[in-house]
């Protein structure tokens, strides 16, 4: 059984904060991008280091256009699909759904605002985004099911959206939610 030394246990917890020096240049920029999102610097800057961990190199750009439509009304943004289980075709598109507080209103205006924002560059694969509101606690859907098992959370904003996709994949372990394939097409039901 592994056990701390004196001085790993007697650390004190983090606090959250910490200073950080960089070029005037870059701190322009970054206070601009945060302005023209609507958020605080502070927040832009945690947003965007919360995407770095992707191994897709399109997370930051993602969460930054996510950040660009939502503001500060973004609750996480979820890569899924055949891109993420391995399965893409030459033609497949990102799939990413966009978590938004349940007082957004989802129309049409979200998806114009996304496809005002910069374009793809030559290559890259084509992004569909879906906008959707926190789930409830209890909901249980076929989107949320396919990407609790064949997701990547880029940015979660209270991990919120992690631990409902966590309980999604207890309810398809334990066997109360399968998955059933009709006429070729998958659904999820009530097992």
């Amino acid at each position: 059984m592994a056990t701390l030394s004196n001085s790993q246990s007697s650390q004190p917890a983090k606090s959250g904060r910490f200073l950080l020096r960089m070029p005037a240049a870059l701190h322009a920029t970054l206070h601009g991008a945060a302005r023209s999102a609507g958020l605080s610097l502070n927040e832009y800057c945690v947003r965007r280091l919360a995407s770095g961990g992707s191994r897709h190199p399109e997370a930051a750009a993602l969460v930054n256009q996510a950040v660009a439509v939502a503001g500060d009304r973004l609750r996480a943004v979820v890569l899924h699909g055949s891109v993420v289980r391995g399965e893409a075709a030459a033609g497949s598109d990102l799939d990413v759904l966009v978590v938004v507080d349940r007082g957004v209103r989802l129309n049409r205006g979200l998806y114009k605002a996304w496809d005002a924002g910069s374009p793809a560059s030559p290559g890259q694969r084509p992004v569909d985004p879906h906008f959707v509101h926190s789930p409830a606690e209890d909901s249980m859907s076929g989107l949320w099911a396919e990407a609790a098992i064949a997701g990547e959370v880029l940015f979660d904003h209270d991990g919120g959206t992690s631990a409902h996709l966590a309980r999604m994949r207890r309810e398809i372990a334990e066997g109360r939610l399968c998955r059933r394939i009709v006429h070729g097409q998958p659904y999820w039901t009530a097992a």
